[in-house]
């Protein structure tokens, strides 16, 4: 099974392109900056993510998607190879998008994005989500 599920900030704006033929396609290129749940000193906080979505989700994602927005992707890992100019193997690791969803709502992204510092509960009531609680450990859980 190849099912990938994230959920992060996006670095820039989509770049969208439309492929060559009779019936252009959209393929849209973004990536997310996932941020690690556990950091060690020394370690980045977050992973950054490539990915690519096709046709109307590429065209939805180029109307939509803003950098520094919240989103959630639920795709399958790509992985290309190709030879570069120089005759070097290089390689990429995609998610393909099959699914993509705002995960914050527009108030809680124009806030993010103007810098306004926001209580954390009411913001988490503004923008429809239950806060979790981060100290539970999956271990602890009854189930």
């Amino acid at each position: 099974m190849n099912k990938v599920i994230l959920m992060g900030r996006l670095t820039k704006d989509p770049e969208v392109r439309y492929s060559q033929g009779n019936e252009p396609l959209a393929v849209a290129r973004y990536s997310l900056a996932v941020n690690r749940r556990f950091k060690r000193q020394g370690e980045p906080d977050a992973d950054f993510i490539n990915c690519v979505s096709f046709g109307k989700a590429g065209e939805f994602a180029e109307k939509y998607f803003k950098k520094g927005q919240m989103v959630s992707v639920i795709g399958r890992l790509q992985v290309r190879s190709w030879d570069d100019n120089e005759g070097k193997k290089r390689w990429s690791t995609d998610v393909v998008v099959e699914e993509q969803y705002f995960a914050e709502s527009k108030a809680s992204f124009e806030g993010h994005k103007a810098d306004a510092p926001a209580a954390p509960k009411q913001a988490a009531q503004d923008d429809g989500f239950y806060p979790i609680d981060e100290s539970i450990e999956d271990d602890d859980l009854p189930f």
